[in-house]
């Protein structure tokens, strides 16, 4: 199963929002595997259907989500930002995923919580504090054993400004790590279909609360090394910027070379792409 997973800066009506935490997941149930592959937000594609607004034909891929949300009215298909964005993929890299799972940065305050919070193991310190006036404070992490509130994990996984995406996402992995050993506690494991029931309303999903029961069974059996986590190569990707008509400025974005994101992808989804040299799975 291949289930696109996305972290959503909106609010909790999904009305609008920028999918800010792009990721697939492929799910091996025979081995069983979870490998996960980061997508960088700025990378600049295609955006399909819905040209006649505004002649939007191409946006970061975070765009493509947020074009996508019932409070823009732009798209009418189905999924609202995460259907758009699930054709964005399938236009530039022929990735058609099975699902999706959108989780707002309330919801996941909340999950985290219900979980009783995070024990995670940072070996440097890490600065969230702002760089200038715009820069929103995240705060400062010491390095060594943290327990994490929902509230901690929220602005740890979102801290970028004095580093880069790329350290963004190894933040966001390690936070996810370390969710992964909380669920799978005695503790919390034995909850896990009632916590389904009480989130079910608050998350974005395709995915029925049997289907999302039967994944969380899985977790238990997953060996350390056999939920990895992988990404598109910094070295692939060039940084430029465009301007923005729908902004009336210049912007950000990532350039890349489609055919070799698209034959990474493929590599991927056959299962193939990632080896302990290139992967990085959970301590």
């Amino acid at each position: 199963m291949t289930v696109l997973a996305l972290g959503i800066d909106g609010n909790e009506d999904y009305l609008y929002g920028l999918s800010d935490v792009i990721r697939v997941v492929r799910i091996d149930f025979v081995t069983p595997k979870i490998t996960v592959l980061s997508l960088p937000r700025d990378l600049w594609v295609e955006i399909p259907g819905i040209e006649e607004h505004y002649g939007i034909t191409h946006g970061k891929l975070n765009q493509a989500y947020f074009y996508g949300t019932p409070g823009m009215g732009y798209y009418e298909g189905p999924g609202a930002g995460a259907g758009l964005l699930a054709r964005t993929l399938d236009l530039n890299f022929s990735l058609a995923v099975d699902h999706y799972g959108a989780v707002n940065m309330q919801t996941f305050v909340k999950m985290v919580d219900a979980v009783g919070g995070i024990e995670i193991y940072l070996p440097t310190d890490v600065d969230g504090t702002p760089i200038d006036d715009k820069t929103e404070d995240m705060g400062y992490f010491n390095a060594g054993q943290q327990h994490f509130t929902g509230d901690e994990a929220l602005r740890f996984s979102r801290i970028r400004k004095r580093y880069n995406g790329f350290v963004r996402i190894s933040n966001q992995n390690m936070v996810l790590c370390a969710l992964k050993d909380k669920i799978v506690s005695p503790a919390v494991l034995p909850r896990i279909p009632q916590m389904i029931n009480a989130f079910q309303d608050s998350v974005l999903t395709d995915l029925s609360p049997e289907q999302l029961t039967q994944m969380a069974c899985l977790v238990p059996k997953l060996d350390s090394e056999n939920l990895v986590f992988t990404s598109i190569s910094e070295d692939l990707l060039t940084p430029a910027r465009v301007y923005s008509p729908q902004q009336k400025t210049t912007t950000f974005i990532y350039e890349a070379d489609i055919d070799i994101i698209r034959d990474i992808i493929n590599q991927f989804l056959a299962g193939t792409l990632v080896s302990e040299s290139d992967g990085t799975s959970c301590p």
